[in-house]
């Protein structure tokens, strides 16, 4: 059991039980309430206590290609670069990466997060390790071979199969075929129909550039949400779409029709030029919108607490108007949201939910003065925590990660550096 003592929770100072994984009450307890021996106290004074924050959309291995080509449009980074690089990756490496980004995103407050990635046994090993929260999808891309299309759904569903005999709650599976560009009809097809089988989400890149909704558009003569659409993609299933930058009013009524989920990246958008997402019509639409950091290639740090801000500046600039996103709504994206689209019991401190959740302390000059925190958690805040505790247990404690020595992760992140650069 965990007792958080004299936090600021909800607005007011209060107390926070858990029990096993679970917030079991929040209120005044006394610790006369529970067993001493079987309780780890947790002084919160000082501190506000936030849910966890979750992000949608990563490639967390890719942690290590932060800084690796800058500056450059989408296309040429994936073709020129990322790409070539990625052709290098093994379990070593993909362990490493891994490694280093969940602590990344455990020490700025991120509770959990949705990944499309490739070897995805170093992947779960390291975040069993870390004890983050995660739905992982093994990337497919088929590029229109048939060759190729049946070994990526052999290979997605043998990791469905691996996730699911790991009986662990804290790791659950997800289908990821890369985009309507690089995917055929045929693997889109397939990944329905196992998403269906296997009751996992679709976790999807769509409309991200102009140039890859004008493949489409070429191929098939209609826009990518539309081609999807036109054979049931996203029919009974739960879909993540990251970036949706540029949408019809045709797509944004698809995704309201079918319950679709958008993992806003504005600063992987803003980093590569690819646009700005019309957030403020996905939300007149009813379009719930999610918070994701995309792969540090492109952002260049997985650090939710930057999305948040963008979230919450960028459309007002761009529509011109001071209450377009406003903070309750970018935190909501960070949390609620997102716990809605991974179907995850946790986004909000309650009676009830998992305890996946995270304490900051205020006495500090940019959370000062501490009666507007909720407003400096938005926009003043650099996302350093103090400590988090996800399902239950206390994986950082004062900055410092509790179950894995970091200089050996950052010893082993450029050692794999090296590997994928020589």
């Amino acid at each position: 059991m965990i007792l958080v003592k004299d936090a600021i929770i909800t607005g007011k100072k209060q107390d926070l039980l858990v029990e096993g994984n679970i917030i079991k009450k929040i209120g005044n307890i006394s610790i006369s309430e529970v067993s001493k021996d079987e309780t780890e106290v947790i002084d919160g004074k000082n501190c506000v206590l936030i849910p966890g924050l979750i992000n949608t959309h990563t490639h967390v291995p890719m942690s290590l290609f932060r800084g690796v080509a800058d500056d450059i449009p989408l296309m040429e980074w994936l073709s020129g670069h990322i790409w070539p690089m990625e052709s290098k990756l093994n379990e070593k490496i993909v362990y490493a990466g891994t490694l280093l980004g969940t602590i990344e995103m455990i020490k700025s407050g991120t509770t959990a997060f949705n990944d499309m990635y490739f070897f995805l046994d170093s992947i779960i090993k390291a975040v069993d390790e870390t004890g983050i929260r995660s739905t992982i999808a093994y990337g497919m891309i088929d590029l229109f071979d048939e060759e190729k299309r049946e070994k990526e759904l052999k290979t997605a569903k043998k990791s469905l199969e691996m996730i699911k005999n790991l009986n662990n709650s804290r790791i659950t599976g997800a289908l990821g075929p890369h985009a309507p560009y690089t995917c055929s009809k045929e693997i889109l097809e397939s990944t329905n129909a196992l998403a269906r089988e296997y009751n996992v989400p679709i976790h999807i890149h769509m409309n991200e550039t102009l140039d890859e909704i004008n493949q489409v558009v070429e191929k098939t003569g209609m826009r990518p949400f539309e081609y999807l659409n036109s054979f049931g993609f996203f029919d009974n299933v739960n879909t993540i779409c990251a970036h949706c930058v540029h949408l019809s009013d045709s797509e944004i009524q698809i995704m309201k029709e079918k319950n679709i989920f958008a993992a806003h990246n504005p600063v992987s958008n803003l980093k590569l030029a690819s646009g700005v997402s019309p957030v403020l019509k996905l939300l007149e639409n009813n379009v719930p919108v999610t918070l994701g950091t995309d792969g540090c290639g492109s952002n260049n740090n997985m650090n939710l607490f930057e999305e948040i801000k963008a979230a919450a500046l960028i459309h007002k600039g761009v529509n011109l108007n001071p209450v377009a996103v406003t903070a309750k709504d970018a935190f909501d994206f960070g949390t609620k949201n997102g716990a809605k689209a991974l179907n995850i019991n946790s986004g909000e401190i309650k009676e009830g939910k998992l305890a996946d959740f995270v304490l900051i302390n205020m006495k500090k000059p940019y959370l000062t003065p501490k009666e507007n925190i909720e407003s400096h958690l938005v926009y003043s805040f650099n996302g350093v925590v103090d400590k988090v505790v996800i399902d239950g247990k206390l994986v950082l404690n004062d900055g410092k990660m509790v179950n894995i020595d970091e200089e050996k992760v950052y010893e082993l992140s450029e050692e794999a550096y090296f590997e994928l650069t020589n």
